[in-house]
């Protein structure tokens, strides 16, 4: 058996994770992995091949005998995403898309763009009604959904650098999807909080839903410990394995979808999914306190905005100052750095995206800006040097691993809300995401997570929707110390840049460094937002600042590994490993 530590922990928003640990892995818990399923309080070890940590102990099995069997983080990050797709699906899987910065153990660092496009015939106004913006139509059926690139990802990191055979991972993941795993506590609550919406497509209501006779309208989510399984989800990822991803973009998954949208008055064809384009991009890289720091380029905004955040921060003598005047410094960095997303970010093949965003002299004339002694009110964007000539280039589950090969990877994958878009395609078993509400329907009008956007944002064919998700990779003297990233919409940003912060800049554990107190600002609203951790001391000094400060009702899960002189570290959310138990 696997000996553990924590407790088990799932996602509450779109996050998953996989992040390594301490806990030693004998040859003889290796045999028990082969055999058996881990019976687990927790989901980490660590061997002399690396370690893992994950949401759930199927994920964290699937990439440990990754790792045991002469595979690497390549392999291992693509077994527990997948595996979390069957187990954790409420926030991930097939149907969506993700982002990963790699860095290679040969020292290379690239982004992997695997973000939903848009199908060909989206348009502007396509959730315009009347003059106003019907922002049910983004998030719920068949409008709500682009063109999901997992696949193409997967497919791209097996080839280039994994050692097991990709269509060995589809089979052991369907493997679990066949036979079915035990419904947990919070996915539970996802059920329950969803349950309305999924009853509306019978196709997923009859897979995640009680079928209760003779008022099927008043189906329930299964209870805890039911024994969930898939066949279409298992069928579907061995398919994959067989004929690999031409099944899904060029072959009958993609007619499948096709005839789906015909019916329900939807817009993806099949030929959206064979127009699929994968893209590599090169990392925003920026510094920090001696460290490079390697985020993802637009169309995440993640990259950028932790970046200009840490800029403005670095520009104040912040590890000298009390712990209300370092949050009313980062308080007003956020608020900086988000009034410049809702203007200057989106797709970098649509739009322009200025480099200056990230230059350390931006950096300084935005930290001018800030009065240390009060809040200050920022009624629009600011505007970097050569922001028209100096552009990026143009072409909330998140995964940490590396291996003891010098391979990391920081991946975030996601459907987006819970149950994405709420549809199974019928026979696949396969969610779909609901990423077109990322986009910005109308200027100034808010996405499910209240973040408003410009026309750099605006629905247009094959364009990618901004994202917030923010995989980063710290590099110091060459080598990768820290990968880290999180789940929470516009706070995966400011929870990666506090993680990095505290540990960095204020040379905190890792644990603490994500246990601290934790704080966001995104324009708008214009109010602060704070975890039930925050000293009541320092909400009043926040507050006597002038700051409105609200209590956060999620806060956000942040993951990240790192290594030292003394090995690898690991930490998923301190937050979640409170509150979710696992109950067997």
């Amino acid at each position: 058996m696997l000996k553990t530590h924590g407790a088990f922990l799932i996602f509450f928003l779109i996050a998953n994770a996989i992040i390594f640990s301490s806990t030693a892995f004998s040859d003889e818990r290796h045999n028990s992995l082969q055999n058996k399923a881990l019976s687990l309080t927790g989901t980490s070890y660590k061997s002399q091949y690396g370690a893992v940590a994950t949401v759930h102990p199927l994920a964290t099995q699937a990439a440990a005998n990754q790792l045991e069997s002469g595979g690497n983080a390549i392999d291992a990050v693509i077994a527990a995403a997948l595996t979390l797709g069957v187990v954790d699906s409420y926030n991930s899987g097939i149907g969506g898309g993700l982002f990963a910065v790699v860095h290679w153990a040969d020292g290379r660092i690239e982004a992997i763009d695997a973000r939903e496009m848009a199908p060909a015939k989206a348009h502007r106004d396509m959730y315009v009604r009347d003059g106003t913006v019907q922002r049910f139509l983004s998030r719920d059926g068949a409008l709500a959904i682009g063109i999901p690139g997992s696949v193409a990802a997967f497919e791209y990191l097996s080839t280039v650098g994994g050692e097991t055979a990709l269509a060995a991972l589809y089979r052991q993941a369907a493997d679990i999807a066949e036979s079915g795993f035990a419904v947990l506590p919070d996915y539970h609550k996802r059920l329950q909080r969803t349950a309305e919406k999924l009853q509306q497509f019978p196709e997923t209501a009859g897979i995640f839903l009680q079928q209760q006779q003779p008022q099927p309208q008043q189906q329930q989510p299964w209870p805890i410990g039911h024994q969930l399984i898939q066949k279409d989800l298992a069928n579907t990822y061995r398919l994959l394995a067989d004929k690999g991803s031409d099944y899904f973009y060029k072959g009958e998954f993609a007619i499948r979808v096709e005839k789906w949208m015909r019916m329900n008055n939807g817009i993806i064809t099949a030929a959206d999914f064979a127009n699929y384009e994968l893209r590599r991009r090169k990392p925003v890289h920026s510094h920090f306190l001696g460290h490079d720091i390697y985020g993802f380029p637009p169309p995440s905004s993640g990259g950028v905005h932790v970046a200009e955040i840490l800029n403005i921060v670095q520009q104040f003598d912040f590890q000298a100052m009390s712990d209300t005047d370092r949050q009313h410094i980062m308080v007003e960095a956020m608020k900086l750095a988000f009034a410049d997303r809702a203007h200057w970010l989106g797709d970098p093949d649509f739009t322009d995206v200025p480099k200056g965003l990230i230059s350390e002299s931006y950096a300084k004339e935005l930290a001018q800006k800030i009065n240390l002694k009060h809040a200050t009110t920022v009624s629009t964007f600011n505007t970097p040097d050569n922001a028209e000539s100096d552009l990026f280039d143009k072409h909330t589950t998140h995964i940490s691993i590396a291996d003891a090969h010098g391979n990391w990877v920081a991946m975030t994958t996601t459907l987006n809300t819970s149950f994405g878009s709420k549809v199974v395609i019928p026979g696949t078993g396969v969610l779909m995401n609901n990423q077109m509400d990322d986009f910005a329907a109308q200027p100034n009008v808010p996405n499910a997570y209240g973040l408003v956007g410009s026309e750099a944002n605006s629905i247009q064919p094959k364009k990618r929707p901004l994202s917030s998700m923010s995989p980063t990779i710290v590099v110091r003297n060459k080598q990768p110390v820290m990968a880290i990233g999180a789940a929470g919409g516009p706070m995966i940003i400011t929870q990666v840049t506090q993680g990095i912060l505290n540990s960095i800049g204020l040379k905190q554990s890792l644990y603490q460094s994500l246990a601290s107190p934790r704080i966001h600002q995104q324009w708008k609203p214009d109010k602060v937002f704070f975890d039930k951790t925050l000293p009541i001391a320092q909400q009043k000094a926040l507050a006597a600042k002038g700051h409105q400060l609200k209590q956060l009702r999620f806060e956000g899960s942040a993951n990240a590994v790192s290594k030292t002189e003394a090995g690898f570290d690991a930490v998923s959310e301190p937050r979640l490993v409170q509150r979710n138990q696992l109950h067997r």
